[in-house]
């Protein structure tokens, strides 16, 4: 089984209408997906409206979890509180923070803002992650990305190290925009172990951790 909560469609960047996603995670044997399209302002009210609608329709005809959410995406740092609050508001069953990749020129200070804010879930792909950002993000249950996405993945082993010292939650995700980057159990597995997690860590990451994030959210819908 997959847990997969940041993938992109049409609306951002991705290759895939919402739905095709959607169908695609299916047959490939997700357990859940999170489609969390590149947003900010000006886009993410429409966005998380119109995945919304894809994903009622595949828990209504598949019984498949699919959830839409929100990265918001090379936003001031000063902004992100705001803005995920009203993420929450239009309806994004969680919000991801596009966080300070190693081959991005994300806003320092991006990392600290996401962890510190009560209305972020996930900080993705957060390479140039301190030590006080990670301890931060476990007091607060944001999760911490290790990714499966080519570039981001070059902090991967610094987000795990810091991620376990801090006793931090970290979720195996793909960043994918296309269908070849989508995971499959043993890519999640391969990723998190190559990052430098423990047979039990891993565990932990790929599937535990996955578990608990999904009962949130759905305890959030609810």
């Amino acid at each position: 089984m997959v847990y997969d909560f940041h993938t992109h469609t049409t609306l951002s960047d991705g290759v895939l209408l919402p739905m095709e996603l959607i169908r695609r995670c299916v047959v490939n044997d997700y357990a859940a997906l999170g489609i969390a399209d590149h947003g900010s302002a000006s886009t993410m009210g429409r966005v998380i409206r119109e995945v919304r609608r894809d994903c009622r329709l595949a828990q209504q005809y598949w019984g498949f979890s699919a959830f839409a959410g929100i990265e918001l995406t090379h936003v001031p740092a000063a902004a992100i509180g705001d803005l995920a609050a009203e993420a929450r508001r239009i309806g994004a069953a969680f919000v991801v923070v596009h966080g300070q990749s190693p081959v991005e020129p994300v806003e320092p200070g991006t990392n600290l803002a996401a962890v510190s804010c009560a209305d972020v879930d996930i900080l993705a792909h957060p390479g140039d992650l301190t030590e006080e950002e990670a301890r931060i993000a476990a007091e607060n249950g944001v999760a911490l990305e290790v990714t499966a996405k080519d570039g981001h993945s070059l902090g991967n082993g610094r987000v795990a190290r810091l991620a376990i010292e801090a006793g931090a939650t970290i979720l195996v995700n793909s960043d994918g925009h296309t269908p070849g980057q989508l995971l499959t159990e043993e890519k999640a597995r391969r990723v998190a172990r190559l990052a430098g997690l423990s047979p039990r860590e891993v565990e932990q990451a790929v599937v535990e951790k996955a578990e608990a994030f999904v009962a949130r959210i759905n305890a959030r819908l609810a």
